[in-house]
């Protein structure tokens, strides 16, 4: 059984009122003389959500995007990768929180490849809070602090998070992308705002998987995906750089590329991407 590590919770008490037209119904009150202690994972969530509230105004956010904001949470870690905490998935997103509480969060880039070896690509959906509509790799997001996600031992608990997310945002049955099939590879550390108010801080593992696998994207999360090999995303490089199309990559995608992706797929293609791994190094890119 994995021990969670153990950090600093704080108890908070609430006034407990029970109002006399309802003897089922119960109220806060400043008034009453009963208390409610509150030290549930659950309810502490409930009170972040309206003490980050007062931070802005994100009535247009989209509800999808809202939950997973407020109920995913993230693992924290220092920069040699060891766990340190949790929050939320959007106080891990606020740059304000970035920078002045240098919050940093593990995270995972999976490159799923076909059996032609050519590279699926997503372009993330328009009402992503952070980098909408942009292009990027085929699947990027975060390990949760829950017990199959925090398992240190090959990579175990990032590559359970790989599998979950790509049938959340791809459809990709768990049985085309079976958890021994991954390849870590490496890991990067970044940092890049998306806009005033939103951004990345991550610790990156870079997964590498080759598999025909069965797509279906969630249009909550993917507008669109495509299959590229190396001379069609080199075009799609040139694109970007020209600012043709109004065509954008994300920041930890083009990291990954001007530094990996060409020589890592190689690898791929010759049947010697083991050759590649590097799990002992953090390479900081920021």
């Amino acid at each position: 059984m994995l021990k969670f590590p153990t950090f600093k919770t704080t108890a908070i008490t609430l006034p407990l009122h029970t109002s006399s037209s309802s003897s089922s119904s119960l109220q806060f009150s400043k008034y009453s003389r009963s208390f409610l202690r509150i030290s549930s994972f659950s309810s502490v969530t409930i009170l972040r959500r309206s003490s980050i509230a007062a931070m802005g105004d994100d009535s247009g956010m989209d509800a999808v995007q809202r939950r997973l904001m407020f109920d995913d949470e993230c693992i924290l870690v220092d920069e040699n990768d060891n766990v340190v905490g949790h929050d939320t998935k959007y106080n891990c997103h606020l740059m304000e929180k970035i920078e002045k509480e240098n919050l940093l969060h593990r995270a995972f880039s999976v490159f799923l490849f076909n059996s032609k070896y050519e590279l699926l690509l997503q372009q993330r959906s328009a009402t992503k809070v952070t980098f909408p509509l942009v292009w990027t790799n085929t699947c990027c997001s975060h390990p949760l602090y829950r017990e199959t996600e925090l398992i240190k031992e090959d990579s175990l608990g990032v590559r359970n998070a790989a599998q979950r997310k790509l049938l959340d945002e791809l459809g990709i049955p768990a049985k085309d992308v079976p958890v021994d099939q991954f390849t870590p590879l490496g890991r990067m550390l970044y940092k890049a705002p998306s806009d005033g108010k939103w951004g990345e801080h991550e610790l990156d593992y870079l997964l590498f998987i080759v598999r025909d696998v069965a797509v279906n994207p969630n249009p909550d999360e993917v507008a669109d995906i495509k299959y590229v090999n190396q001379e069609e995303l080199k075009e799609l490089l040139r694109k970007a750089d020209a600012g043709e199309e109004g065509l954008k990559l994300s920041p930890w995608f083009r990291l990954v590329v001007d530094n990996f992706l060409f020589k890592w797929w190689d690898h791929v293609q010759k049947g010697t991407l083991a050759e590649a791994i590097d799990m002992k190094t953090i390479h900081k890119l920021i």
